[in-house]
């Protein structure tokens, strides 16, 4: 029963982690102007705005920007918000899955 609380946890630490970078990712390819007609760019994209649940969303997210560069503020501000909940949340989630020591 320990070992496969301890490969749950790993598991699920790594699939917060994954949608971390993913909106990490995306949150630097909007910074740096990236082709959004590329395709990989444009799945990164995709992928982020399927898992910033609405909340941490580029057009309505916690926060809004308005003036020069709104696109890629709100882009590093929200998606990088997101990243850091979903680490925290991944963290959480792994400690009390993970059997005690």
């Amino acid at each position: 029963m320990t070992i496969w609380r301890t490969r749950v946890s790993q598991l699920l630490w790594t699939a917060f982690v994954l949608l971390a970078l993913v909106l990490a990712v995306a949150a630097l390819l909007v910074a740096i102007d990236a082709n959004e007609d590329n395709g990989l760019v444009d799945f990164v994209l995709r992928a982020a705005d399927a898992v910033d649940l609405g909340v941490f969303s580029r057009e309505n997210g916690v926060r809004e920007f308005t003036g020069d560069n709104a696109e890629t503020k709100n882009a590093l501000f929200n998606w990088g918000l997101g990243a850091v909940v979903y680490l925290l949340l991944g963290r959480l989630v792994e400690r009390l899955v993970r059997p005690g020591r």
